[in-house]
């Protein structure tokens, strides 16, 4: 009788969060299966229930310390409809984008340079122990000083529109409870140059590496997808409001600008027994088939142009690349990143300079509504907070589906996709055979648990058994 091999690896590293991916091999050492797993509880959509809806944006971004501004601004957005704020004053809409932008260049920032860039600089299979942030600031000292001086420029925008850099309080429902002063944007404008001309480089990384190992590239954890994201009216990039749009594989349209407070119409969510993360699907499409992707590669697929300038005509050159066909290259979520973020410098910019940020009108109130649903375009793809509230403003009902959930069928596949390719008939485990399984999760930027946390060192050990039960190989490291 066949029985099946498990290699293990546990936690993946260089990502947000904790979990782990299972590897099932044959007798013959063919990759059957591979998954994902998220292995904690956090049980969010159950504790916020019973909290009066004014309590909700600042509570549910404690999921996350890397992105939850994203989770504040989409909680805020599903509260404005029960109060009643169906447009917010310009002061208040700015001061939120101005927030957002501050956010994901912060969070794209911080994930391309301390957690990507070591596989991307030094290689997959390069020394684990150099392979790491602190080799990038002992190889690279200059570029370590300019990602450190990017993520504090967009910490301190969040800080000053927020109130904290992390878990702030500035987005309330109906609106914003602080403008931006003069002497806080000054500050902001005497540093933006130096943002521009370091995004700038930052993108040339990313694009110079697919161009130059664009062979490679397009054979690492490849596949055909749909691509889901918010895109606006007219078809741009809007990574704070819009209409949901989803595409094929080849590009067609599946739907198109979707109210996205009608998103339960569309998708649908499916439950598994290994992981407490859920598996999206397009409802048209059926479980099986309607999977899909996003986050900055989708969001490139589906958006038909970006209006800020250097950011546009980058997104051209990406496009290119494809002949304006969907990208489905995994590894090109790096470069497509690095586009979003000088997109979010150039708004940045544009904002400071927008005399609606010294505005004193700062809240909306309308006619009250028992039901908000706030979808925003996070870091990672994009976020849905649903909420129901009662008469007495207590939350009765929650259903958050975040950016990593979206992406949980892609990145499984993309797992075994790699796993198939660099483990199948190899009888010995190697760290940098490893080490590729975790450059293709990396890709997605997944928060997998959001923001847990581990006290004391981590260990990783991955185990490899024989048919018959018997320990053919270990290999473990504390990291």
């Amino acid at each position: 009788m066949s029985k099946t091999r498990v290699i293990e690896i546990e936690p993946i590293t260089r990502v947000e969060g904790h979990g782990k991916v299972t590897i099932h091999l044959d007798d013959h050492n063919n990759v059957r299966e591979a998954r994902l797993h998220v292995v904690e509880f956090r049980g969010f959509e159950r504790f916020i229930c019973g909290r009066p809806y004014w309590e909700v944006p600042v509570i549910v971004q404690r999921l996350c310390g890397i992105c939850p501004v994203s989770h504040h601004l989409a909680a805020s957005k599903a509260m404005d409809m029960v109060v009643g704020a169906k447009r917010l004053t310009p002061t208040a809409e700015k001061i939120r984008r101005l927030m957002h932008y501050g956010q994901i260049m912060q969070s794209h920032v911080l994930h391309f340079f301390h957690l990507c860039s070591p596989d991307l600089l030094f290689g997959f299979g390069s020394a684990p122990e150099s392979r790491n942030v602190l080799g990038i600031i002992e190889k690279m000292p200059e570029l370590a000083v300019q990602a450190v001086m990017m993520r504090k420029f967009g910490q301190e925008i969040i800080k000053a529109t927020a109130g904290k850099k992390i878990h702030g309080t500035g987005s309330v429902p109906g609106g914003v409870s602080k403008n931006l002063s003069i002497e806080e944007r000054d500050v902001f404008l005497r540093d933006i140059d130096q943002m521009k001309k370091w995004v700038r480089s930052a993108l040339d990384i990313a694009k110079k590496y697919t161009l130059e190992n664009l062979d490679a590239v397009r054979a690492f954890a490849t596949f055909n997808s749909s691509h889901l994201s918010l895109v606006r009216e007219d078809g741009a990039l809007d990574l704070y409001n819009g209409n949901l749009r989803a595409i094929d594989a080849g590009g067609n349209i599946i739907f198109d600008q979707v109210d996205s407070r009608q998103y339960n119409d569309y998708i649908m969510e499916e439950v598994k027994s290994w992981s407490y993360m859920k598996f999206p699907f397009i409802k048209s499409r059926g479980h099986i088939d309607g999977w899909y992707r996003v986050g900055p590669l989708s969001r490139m697929n589906t958006c038909g142009f970006i209006d800020t300038p250097e950011a546009g005509k980058a997104l051209q050159e990406f496009k290119s690349l494809t002949n304006g066909n969907p990208n489905h290259m995994t590894l090109a979520y790096h470069w497509s990143r690095m586009i979003e973020t000088l997109h979010c410098v150039e708004n940045i910019e544009k904002l400071l300079n927008d005399p609606d940020l010294q505005g004193t009108d700062l809240l909306v109130r309308g006619d009250r509504a028992e039901e908000g649903i706030g979808v925003i375009e996070a870091p990672r793809g994009t976020l849905f907070h649903h909420f129901k509230v009662n008469e007495n403003d207590q939350v009765t009902f929650c259903n958050l589906i975040v950016s990593t959930t979206n992406n949980n069928e892609a990145m499984n596949r993309a797992i075994r996709n790699v796993a198939q390719e660099h483990i199948s008939v190899k009888p010995k485990i190697t760290e940098g055979m490893l080490n590729h399984v975790e450059v293709a999760v990396r890709s997605y930027d997944p928060c997998l648990s959001c923001a847990t946390h581990a006290i004391g060192k981590m260990p990783m050990e991955i185990e490899m058994y024989g048919p018959e039960g018997n320990l053919v190989d270990r290999k473990g490291q504390y990291l």
